[in-house]
């Protein structure tokens, strides 16, 4: 067999594909992240009819290229939250505009096996924008972010996740030089809102691409 990795994997995305979608997920299978920015630009984005868009932190979404094709959209109303022009004052104000727009684009920390998203955020714009506020949410996941259940989640995200963005972000935080959650008290702390989505609602609210490739943290 060409690809069994690929193929391993096809399989368990498919899996994963009806268990989300037993729980009222809109799920769309890409082969590739390649895949996955066509899914996104050719099927969800004009289903939706979208005139405002933002996004919470996600390096899946920069690394399917999306993140530049969608913010020189001029068909779009773009809050652009990573521009780095803007002071930490002007990013909050787009943060909480952000909740408000048509499409609101994310990763997420971890998929359980069993259909469930769980994400562990710094500000909370990131885990507020998926439980209420947008019309539509979008979830770019790679295959890396699965995992069997809740449990092995919170360990993923504690462990791997949350210490990798802290050294990305340069925080000064334990995690930083050990690789494990401390459970620090440190003011550049980024785990500081949970959030587990069982089910979307209302049904389809809630986007999902699972990507057969690693991608994220």
């Amino acid at each position: 067999m060409d690809k069994p990795i690929k193929n391993y994997w096809k399989i368990r995305l498919e899996d994963l594909k009806e268990s989300l979608e037993e729980n009222n997920f809109e799920v769309f299978l890409a082969n590739s992240s390649k895949d996955a920015k066509s899914i996104v630009l050719e099927e969800i984005l004009p289903k939706v009819n979208a005139k405002t868009v933002s996004w919470g932190g996600s390096t899946t979404f920069i690394e399917t290229g999306l993140y530049d094709d969608i913010k020189n959209n001029p068909d779009l109303e773009v809050l652009d939250v990573y521009d780095k022009n803007l002071s930490d004052e002007e990013k909050n104000k787009l943060r909480r505009k952000a909740l408000l727009v048509d499409l609101f684009i994310s990763g997420t920390n971890a998929v359980t096996e069993t259909g469930n998203l769980v994400n562990l955020d710094m500000y909370g714009n990131r885990t507020a924008g998926i439980t209420f506020g947008p019309k539509n949410v979008l979830i770019l996941a790679g295959r890396n972010k699965i995992v069997p259940d809740l449990e092995d989640a919170m360990f993923r995200i504690k462990n791997y996740a949350a210490p990798v963005n802290s050294m990305r972000l340069d925080k000064k935080t334990p995690c930083n030089k050990t690789s494990f959650c401390e459970e620090c008290k440190s003011p550049d702390r980024i785990c500081n809102t949970w959030t587990i989505t069982e089910k979307s609602f209302p049904k389809g609210r809630i986007k999902i691409v699972l990507i057969n490739e690693d991608l994220g943290f």
